[in-house]
């Protein structure tokens, strides 16, 4: 009876979280449509063009490899960071080589400057994180009150976006979405359990892991966190707008969740290696 009345309890408080989570995506999406439609910010198209082509996505694995809406979005998941990380490296390739290193970082470039094709990969990916909050309204994949993946994907939805309405640290976006080639890796382990490979002794999940934990400190950890040193250092060049408030709000936010997803992933790695010594031992006295 105790455990039925916490059920219910448990259900009550992630329905109400969904809706709080569906009410800001629906703002968000009038908002987006009033600044093409009414203010001519053509521009902003490939937000759209974004989310439709991960729905698409979505529509063809469902059809054609799996109907599990948890491998769906998965498999749309990996899709956004592979081409994500190919387009920021490119983008940061391209800058390398055309104005060198030093510049690139200084003050103006990342503030006032938009790099070529930049804005129209922060678009892009807008579009995803709008479409994944929708996928998982729609098939309620999160859990508790307050959901960490909604929440996350809330606060890149608000900073992304306000971001691209002003025209302002476009570039400063783009170095945190460097974090996407990690984010492959999560993607691939969450899809490779799916598929019933969990031997941790087998070279392919121990490859995984390396790459999944060098990945996770370089290009996701350190990252943000540097991204957040500079902002500090560079605080005195910001003006009085919103964009410096923002940009730490935001950098704040993005370096806690990645502090809990650092906790989550040595729970998982321990949890794996732990049961395959398990496994193995009864196998010995079997």
């Amino acid at each position: 009876m105790a455990r039925s009345s916490s059920n219910r309890k448990k259900i009550d408080m992630e329905n109400k979280a969904g809706a709080f989570f569906l009410a800001t995506l629906v703002m968000w999406g009038v908002s987006v449509l009033f600044e093409i439609i009414f203010n001519k910010r053509i521009e902003l198209v490939p937000i759209l063009l974004g989310f439709v082509f991960f729905q698409f996505a979505n529509w063809v694995i469902r059809n054609f490899v799996s109907r599990d809406p948890l491998c769906v979005n998965t498999c749309v998941s990996l899709l956004h960071s592979s081409i994500t990380s190919a387009s920021v490296v490119l983008i940061l390739l391209n800058q390398w080589t055309t104005s060198g290193i030093n510049e690139m970082f200084e003050h103006f470039q990342l503030v006032e400057v938009t790099w070529p094709w930049a804005y129209q990969a922060l678009c892009f990916s807008c579009g995803y994180f709008a479409y994944d909050q929708w996928d998982m309204l729609l098939y309620r994949l999160y859990s508790g009150w307050v959901p960490s993946i909604l929440v996350h994907h809330l606060l890149l939805l608000v900073c992304f976006t306000l971001a691209l309405y002003r025209k302002v640290t476009i570039n400063y976006l783009i170095l945190t979405l460097i974090c996407e080639l990690h984010s492959i890796f999560l993607h691939v382990r969450k899809l490779r359990r799916m598929a019933g490979v969990r031997d941790a002794r087998s070279k392919i999940v121990k490859v995984e892991w390396i790459l999944n934990w060098l990945t996770f400190v370089f290009a996701r950890f350190t990252s943000h966190v540097l991204i957040i040193i500079k902002l500090l250092q560079d605080a005195p060049k910001f003006g009085k707008g919103v964009e410096l408030p923002l940009a730490l709000l935001g950098m704040v936010g993005m370096n806690f969740l990645n502090i809990f997803l650092g906790i989550d992933l040595f729970k998982a790695h321990r949890r794996e290696t732990r049961t395959q010594s398990q496994n193995d031992h009864s196998n010995h006295h079997e």
